[in-house]
């Protein structure tokens, strides 16, 4: 009879049970991750989109010092198509943030 208790409604209770479900719960809510699956993917697949929007990035120099070949350092590729890509990447990542999850 130690470990018993009255609860509101009169009845005789187990304190180690109840403590034990109250533990059990909370340790299943902490289990749960802020985002989902899909989320990750999604956050995947921006940061993906980021990278290789700065390897295109990658490249453009001379060999010889003192050579210098403009219309490959300022081709279309490294002005306009990798800063499109890698902000298309961060705008990915930040809809991968805000998703609400779906349970």
């Amino acid at each position: 009879m130690k470990n018993k208790q009255k609860n509101t409604s009169g009845r005789m209770v187990d304190i180690e049970q109840t403590l034990s479900a109250k533990t059990n719960n909370q340790n299943k809510e902490s289990e749960k991750l802020t985002y989902g699956k899909q989320n990750y993917l999604i956050l995947t697949a921006g940061a993906v989109l980021v990278i290789i929007g700065f390897l295109l990035m990658i490249g453009g120099g001379s060999e010889d010092p003192n050579v210098f070949k403009k219309e490959e350092l300022f081709s279309f590729r490294r002005i306009t198509l990798s800063p499109i890509i890698v902000l298309l990447g961060y705008g990915v990542i930040i809809y991968a943030i805000l998703k609400k999850r779906k349970d």
